[in-house]
């Protein structure tokens, strides 16, 4: 195994900021020819939301797809020996069928929705995505590319690691051409960590895939075409008139899309604005393409690469925000920074090192890496926030300006789902959990520079929706800081939030004098939460007939066939046979309590509730259920498609429940300990595999309903 280059950590940030820079760029005119790009907004050179009257950053199936799928590294061991069944099963751990992740176009149009009802249905990866079960059109699409780079960026500077790891991924869902695209293209982004001659890169990939891949025409035939042109565009034509969409079948296959990918990587390799210019002007699927040479360019020219780029602000508008739609809903709202250091963890488990050390005593908000101030953003237009260092130790700075009015301020970071974001319709949805709630305690340091004459009111902030869905803001205790201090702030998240998502948390700043300067070293989040999740009472405006979604409900992920939240209870809930759940939390939630009140099994039996949720096929569960007449209370432990009962002594006891009649349902997890409680009987549990994850509820084909869920922390 081949150490890591020594600037690995910054060039895995550089390729994560490319692939979603170029995502974004590239999204809001999504499959659009090159002559329709030119006559509705010609030459692509910078961000075109705002023409589209859109947000930047919203959810995109090729951000949650790259990033949930190298997961099944964290999930079954970071080994260079995984395989494609081992990934389909992060597939099925992390997919909500119908509702995240990637595009549902149809049994035999989707080529990811072929794959997901293959494996659904106990067609094991990679015959899933064979082109004998599948046939040659939906083998041969796109995916495979696009969700390719977190691979590459697990293997920095090991192309071989790079081809093994991507083929196993690849054939979950592809096979043919689709899968040589998807090698070639991770073993390039492997070897750009030691390398940026793209002529050295290709050759590296090209001797990844077999000698009779139909990729290798192509390539052969850019090159040489980029030789003869030098000219982007009369090279582009020439890809589409030998190898455009019309020459293949399906909605979206990869070898026209590759050709114009390796043609922008010939011609602007060295250059990320210019790269952008070509491949999203180039047009057809512009996010997938963008979004894979972003991610190559950046890894080539490291952040430089970013700077000084013909006076673009590529990193500013984004802020490191990432949006990410899976099964846990605690990994949706994202940074570069954080993706950085999960990649990071994985290349180094992949290496034989252990993981990377989180800074500042695993803070979520640090800006240890450069240039980096993950998602933190001001409502004012005199404040400028950059990373800088303060001492030598890495820091947001927040410059209020000498024009900064002297009223509060702003500075916050999401931590939910913004509303702008569930305005963009796209074929999947956004399931999300908050990062924050009612219990935890936050601790945040600050520092203010003795150079810089400073006098300001310093508070924590957190903004939640309130029951009417509007953002109503929550202000810590006041500090007033002079120039030259340090301080440590702490706030308990109060109980009056309960059932408001906290969708913000960040600084409020009353300046006295301007300008002037703050240090934000670290913001953290600990311990679990204590709540009461209740359905929020309905606008006094609103009649009972009409009756609209709410952020409450967004903040659960779900896998139910039905969630009624209109018939008085907070839950009412439904599945058709076979099995269903719903849940909110993180993996910052270690040990905790669960109690469902007024708990109520309508139809069926093996409901009940589940805790370290860390998708639907890996958590814990305490179960109702009969058998021969018996009723039971079981732990039940969900590992890769197979729920079942735990096998210990004292994990299955005798309960007499039945259908109709309530229940407290009662489930503590510490440590390795299961214990859980319905009336007098009680059963628990050892397990070491899930340290960690959401709570909620299962259902086993039929009903439930219930009153309420406490969460509360176990000392």
């Amino acid at each position: 195994m081949s150490s890591l280059p020594s600037n690995y950590l910054e060039k895995i940030y550089a390729g994560v900021l490319g692939k979603i820079i170029g995502v974004y760029l590239g999204r809001p005119f999504e499959n659009w020819t090159y002559h329709r790009i030119l006559e509705r907004i010609g030459h692509v050179r910078y961000y075109v939301h705002e023409r589209f009257n859109v947000p930047l950053v919203v959810i995109d199936d090729d951000v949650s797809g790259t990033f949930t799928f190298v997961r099944a590294l964290e999930e079954h061991a970071s080994t260079s020996s995984i395989t494609s069944r081992e990934v389909g099963q992060t597939w099925l751990n992390q997919v909500i069928n119908l509702r995240t992740i990637f595009w549902w176009g149809g049994h035999g149009i989707s080529t990811e929705h072929t794959a997901y009802n293959n494996l659904k249905h106990g067609i094991v990866a990679p015959e899933s995505g064979s082109m004998d079960r599948n046939g040659q059109t939906i083998a041969e699409q796109i995916g495979a590319q696009i969700f390719i780079d977190g691979w590459a960026m697990a293997a920095p500077g090991n192309p071989s690691l790079a081809a093994k790891l991507s083929e196993a991924a690849a054939r979950v869902s592809h096979d043919g051409v689709a899968v040589d695209a998807a090698v070639l293209w991770a073993v390039m982004e492997a070897e750009a960590f030691r390398s940026s001659d793209t002529d050295h890169l290709l050759d590296t990939g090209l001797s990844y895939i077999p000698s009779n891949s139909t990729l290798r025409p192509l390539i052969s035939d850019v090159r040489s075409w980029v030789k003869q042109d030098g000219d982007w565009e009369k090279t582009r034509q020439r890809i589409e008139d030998n190898y455009g969409y019309d020459k293949y079948h399906g909605i979206c296959h990869v070898i026209p899309n590759h050709g114009i990918m390796i043609m922008a990587l010939l011609y602007a390799g060295n250059d990320f604005s210019e790269a952008m210019h070509i491949i999203n002007t180039s047009g057809w699927d512009t996010d997938c393409n963008s979004g894979n040479v972003g991610c190559l360019v950046a890894i080539m020219n490291g952040l430089e690469g970013f700077e000084n780029n013909k006076g673009l602000d590529w990193r500013g508008p984004l802020a490191d925000r990432a949006l990410i739609s899976s099964a846990d809903g605690g990994y949706s709202i994202n940074d570069a920074v954080r993706l950085t250091y999960d990649i990071a963890d994985t290349a180094r488990r992949l290496a034989g090192e252990d993981a990377i050390p989180r800074p500042k005593g695993g803070a979520q908000w640090h800006f240890s890496l450069p240039g980096s101030v993950q998602g933190f953003q001001s409502d004012s237009q005199n404040v400028r926030i950059a990373q800088d260092l303060d001492n030598g130790a890495p820091a947001l700075r927040i410059d209020m300006e000498e024009s900064t009015p002297r009223t509060a301020i702003e500075v916050s970071t999401q931590t939910f789902t913004p509303r702008d974001a569930l305005a963009v319709k796209r074929d999947y949805d956004m399931m999300a959990c908050p990062l924050l709630y009612p219990g935890q305690t936050l601790t945040v340091v600050v520092s203010t520079p003795s150079s810089t004459p400073t006098k300001l009111i310093v508070r924590i902030l957190l903004k939640a929706y309130d029951f009417d869905d509007t953002l109503s803001t929550m202000l810590g205790p006041p500090l007033l800081l002079g120039s030259g201090t340090q301080h440590t702030l702490t706030y308990s998240i109060p109980s009056s939030l309960e059932n408001k998502p906290i969708q913000q948390v960040g600084l409020s700043l009353q300046p006295y004098s301007t300008p002037s300067t703050l240090f934000l070293h670290s913001m953290k989040y600990s311990g679990a939460p204590n709540m009461m999740l209740t359905r929020p009472p309905l606008p006094k405006s609103l009649g009972s007939s009409s009756i609209p979604e709410t952020m409450w409900q967004y903040q659960w992920v779900s896998s139910m066939d039905m969630e009624h939240t209109d018939y008085g209870l907070s839950f009412f809930l439904a599945q058709n046979p076979g099995q269903g759940l719903i849940y909110t939390g993180t993996r910052d939630w270690t040990d905790y309590r669960v109690t469902a009140e007024g708990w109520v099994a309508n139809m069926g039996d093996g409901h009940g509730v589940v805790v370290r949720v860390q998708g639907l096929n890996r958590w814990y569960g305490v179960v109702l259920c009969k058998r021969a007449q018996s009723g039971y209370l079981n732990i039940v432990k969900a590992q890769d498609g197979n729920a079942y009962r735990i096998r210990q002594a004292g994990a299955k006891a005798k309960l007499d429940w039945a259908l109709d009649t309530k229940y407290t349902i009662i489930v503590q997890v510490k440590g390795n300990e299961i214990v859980a409680r319905v009336g007098d009987v009680e059963v628990r549990a050892r397990d070491d595999d899930y340290k960690s994850g959401a709570a909620g509820f299962r259902l086993l084909g039929g009903s439930i309903r219930a009153e309420s869920l406490r969460i509360e922390p176990v000392i």
